[in-house]
């Protein structure tokens, strides 16, 4: 088979790599936790994440200076903040990627999330008109069109039906779309952040819809926000009466005004921009609206010059966050691979991890919740003795369907798009520990 590494990696690393790594046998693991146990002692120069060596006047058998003192009272802090030993943890953009940050994006830092709740403050933001400041008192949801009984709700109106909390994921349909040409971006958080998942309250939109009495020819509804682009998505009638909700709260509280304040639509599984933000109106229609947006900004162009519209399922994906360029391995020995999967046609039954590009492949394991359309963690526990990796995961979720090579979706899509970029993504592991973001054709 031949094959060509591209972006940061070598041809001659292919030749290099070592046979996969199998389990840790009970003994390995029984060494290394004496070792690690016995190593406690030892670690006052170890270098953290943050390239800070430790303090050994703080290592035992020494106290701790903060065990020496009072810390602040009660509501110091009257909303809870992250330490500020986390303070590197927040989303980032790319300057280049828009001219303009009130119609661009941030990325999430998937590379230090545990989990799979993306915490409020982290959620990806993507703006077409910045974010608006919306009185929740003055804000209306209007319901008209090919219905029986239009209905404008207030906030409160809206908060009297019965609600939902579910656990889903968001992803912005360009989410990858840097790299479909060619490895650019040498950061997790800038191959793979426009990706969160949260646990979302809020009325079904089936309830929302019994209420006004859809028409019998009513078959779409045009979603629209209220900010200043008045953004909009046409969405299948089908769509709504299955799993749409109109969201008031995320992760336990109420909107951020970054998310939607203080509504907005999630629609599981599908491209991010249908989840209309600072939602003001749904109005029924017999056929879907065509607006700029949907018509180039959101379809995929294909190798024959024609665009795939409505193309709205994100399809099933996967990446390793552990190791990845920002956290590379930093010590030989044990090692427990991380990383997360997630589809919008449902829930992820498998997931495999490869050390050689895709040659031969291991079962990993899936770690905690796996719930339809929601990010699911899996890991694979091994041993590195500096041997060069070339790092892959691949997804397959309950409808059989399995993430694509590369090489399989620019067979299917070209590489004219920016959008839907799920194939199987590879990180070069280099002999010193440090990762990169290469491309296998």
């Amino acid at each position: 088979m031949s094959r060509i590494i591209k972006g940061s990696g070598t041809r001659e690393l292919l030749a290099q790599l070592a046979a996969e790594s199998e389990h840790l046998s009970t003994r390995d693991r029984r060494d290394f936790l004496k070792k690690g146990i016995m190593a406690v002692g030892g670690m006052a120069s170890a270098v953290t994440a943050g390239n800070a060596v430790a303090n050994t006047s703080n290592l035992p058998p020494m106290e701790p200076q903060w065990g020496k003192m009072l810390g602040h009272g009660v509501v110091e802090y009257p909303y809870g903040q992250p330490s500020k030993f986390e303070s590197h943890v927040v989303r980032r953009t790319v300057p280049w990627l828009t001219a303009e940050s009130i119609s661009s994006i941030s990325m999430s830092p998937l590379q230090d999330l545990k989990g799979i709740i993306t915490p409020n403050g982290l959620v990806f933001e993507r703006y077409h008109a910045g974010v608006p400041q919306i009185n929740p008192d003055e804000h209306r949801l209007m319901i008209h069109g090919l219905v029986e009984r239009p209905i404008i709700f207030t906030m409160e109106d809206l908060m009297r039906f019965p609600s939902v909390s579910e656990i889903k994921f968001i992803e912005c349909p360009a989410n990858g779309g840097m790299e479909w040409k060619g490895a650019q971006m040498e950061a997790l958080q800038f191959t793979h952040g426009m990706l969160s998942c949260c646990e979302w309250t809020g009325v079904p939109l089936r309830v929302l819809l019994d209420e006004v009495g859809v028409k019998p020819e009513g078959k779409w509804i045009l979603a629209e926000g209220a900010d200043g682009s008045h953004m909009s998505r046409s969405i299948p009638l089908e769509k709504a009466l299955d799993d749409t909700i109109v969201v008031y709260a995320q992760n336990g509280e109420m909107l951020r005004p970054e998310q939607g304040y203080p509504l907005r639509l999630i629609n599981p599984g599908w491209e991010g921009n249908t989840s209309i933000k600072w939602l003001r109106r749904l109005e029924i229609g017999d056929k879907p609206w065509y607006h700029r947006e949907e018509t180039s900004k959101y379809t995929d162009l294909m190798p024959d010059g024609k665009a795939r519209k409505f193309s709205f399922v994100q399809e099933t994906n996967s990446v390793i966050t552990s190791p990845c360029p920002e956290h590379p391995i930093v010590r030989k020995g044990f090692l427990e691979i991380e990383g997360i999967a997630w589809s919008g046609r449902g829930r992820i039954k498998q997931v495999d991890i490869s050390f050689d590009g895709g040659v031969t492949w291991k079962p990993a394991n899936l770690k905690g919740l796996v719930l339809s359309k929601a990010l699911t963690r899996f890991s694979f526990v091994t041993k590195w003795d500096g041997q060069p990796w070339l790092l892959q995961s691949r997804a397959i979720d309950e409808t059989g369907y399995v993430q694509p090579t590369l090489k399989q979706l620019r067979e299917a899509r070209g590489g004219n798009s920016i959008y839907h970029k799920n194939s199987i993504h590879t990180w070069s592991v280099a002999a010193n520990g440090e990762v990169k973001n290469v491309q296998i054709t």
